[in-house]
């Protein structure tokens, strides 16, 4: 009994490793309201655009940007 306690609590924990999904249509459509040429690989669009569209902090919209190949 212990064990599956265990592996349950392993698997809720290891629930949260899996990667977002991919950006939908409504954040597309906040970025290309903001920039009417809007390119993901331009940081500054890139970050912005994530922290006005998806909320997020400078902190956490640079490293996904960064992740995402902006430069």
């Amino acid at each position: 009994m212990l064990k599956v306690a265990i592996l349950g609590a392993a698997a809720l924990c290891l629930s949260g490793c899996w990667s977002d999904p991919e950006v939908t249509g409504s954040t597309n459509a906040c970025a290309a309201n903001l920039y009417s040429q809007y390119n993901p690989k331009i940081m500054d669009q890139c970050v912005n655009a994530c922290i006005k569209c998806d909320h997020g902090t400078v902190t956490t919209c640079t490293t996904s940007c960064t992740l995402k190949g902006a430069q």
